[in-house]
């Protein structure tokens, strides 16, 4: 008993010793975030990551020349764009021009000046744009590459921008680049014919609104522009034959933790997503980090198009309401026009030859 009283005691004092460095760190703890969040759990455990979410975000895809290796803004900076671009939107009820996407944030930072899209023809103006949020304090979206830009072309993908006459290659379809004088429909694009403009949309400000469903097997991620739908099977079957090619590609998904994991592959040589080819894998991830937050995280990966994958972090921000009806109609009666313009700038060209 001499040599096991000792042992006991050292054993017992060990462990108060823990017992109350515990209490004091989860003491801690509590006094750091009294309420810890946790994501809410649907009838069958996954993480829930229903309802209508919306990316209305100013922060620009890649990071203006002017915020160089900066990757956040000061408080001062912050408030000075926000002010600039409410002068801007303001002055922007006849014509709202290029405020879409990147363009009101470097034009409100002053890297560029805001133009009209189309002079002859008018643009939409601000009653049809959403409120931008200017939340985010950091100066791009992409978080890798470092630069918060995307990387370099690779030589096969500068071919491929030369032989289609020279455009912007990370345009995508938004990028309007149609011929002026289509000779038929087969020659505009997926958005002028209100086919598609894409998956996954990441233009924000403008029908950037998703709906998100799920059933123990598949999750439905309903975009409100052109209301496209996207059904990915989370029962671990493999993707589509790689001869097998779709506009949207071929989506699987998964769980890892709380995140929604889905790679999609399989695109049609004609998606152009992000201007990739049809080699382009996207690996999404969706995490509600918050009740009224989703960290939704995209990587692009195309190795003929792009020197690395790069990634970018969107904040998707809980909506009211639900999804309006996309009601796009130049692909029903305006295509009648598009192409009797067409003719008709060619009869005029015709009868005033340079």
């Amino acid at each position: 008993m001499k040599n096991t009283l000792p042992t006991l005691a050292r054993i017992v004092l060990t462990l108060m010793l823990v017992i109350g460095f515990t209490q004091t760190l989860m003491s801690q703890a509590t006094r750091d975030d009294p309420h810890p969040w946790t994501a809410p759990r649907t009838p069958d455990g996954q993480p829930d990551l229903q309802g209508v979410w919306a990316n209305n975000t100013a922060t620009p895809m890649e990071r203006p020349e002017i915020f160089r290796g900066q990757a956040e803004l000061t408080p001062d900076e912050l408030q000075g764009i926000k002010e600039r671009a409410e002068e801007i939107l303001s002055g922007a009820n006849e014509q709202a021009g290029e405020v879409f996407g990147d363009f009101l944030f470097r034009a409100a930072a002053g890297e560029q000046d805001i133009r009209v899209i189309d002079p002859e023809i008018g643009n939409y103006n601000t009653f049809w744009l959403a409120d931008r949020n200017f939340d985010d304090t950091r100066t791009s979206l992409i978080v890798d590459p470092p630069t918060g830009r995307r990387p370099p072309l690779t030589e096969a993908a500068l071919t491929r921008v030369r032989r289609q006459g020279g455009g912007r290659p990370e345009g995508g379809p938004m990028s309007f680049s149609d011929p002026d004088n289509p000779d038929g429909p087969e020659d505009l694009g997926l958005v002028a014919r209100c086919i598609s403009y894409g998956v996954p949309w990441l233009l924000p400000g403008y029908n950037a609104i998703f709906q998100i469903l799920q059933t123990p097997d598949h999750v439905i991620i309903m975009q409100e522009l052109i209301h496209d739908a996207r059904i990915i099977p989370l029962d671990g079957r493999s993707h589509l034959n790689q001869r097998l090619r779709q506009w949207h590609g071929d989506s699987r998904g998964y769980f890892e933790g709380d995140t929604l994991v889905v790679e999609t592959t399989n695109f049609s040589v004609d998606a152009n997503k992000q201007g990739a080819s049809e080699n382009l894998r996207i690996i999404e991830r969706f995490t509600r980090v918050a009740p009224e937050t989703i960290h939704f995280e995209v990587t692009f990966d195309d190795p003929t198009t792009w020197t690395q994958p790069w990634t970018a972090l969107i904040l998707l921000a809980k909506a009211e309401g639900a999804l309006f009806e996309y009601a796009c109609h130049e692909g029903n009666y305006a295509m009648e026009g598009i192409l009797a313009g067409a003719r008709g700038a060619e009869q005029l060209e015709a009868n005033n030859p340079r």
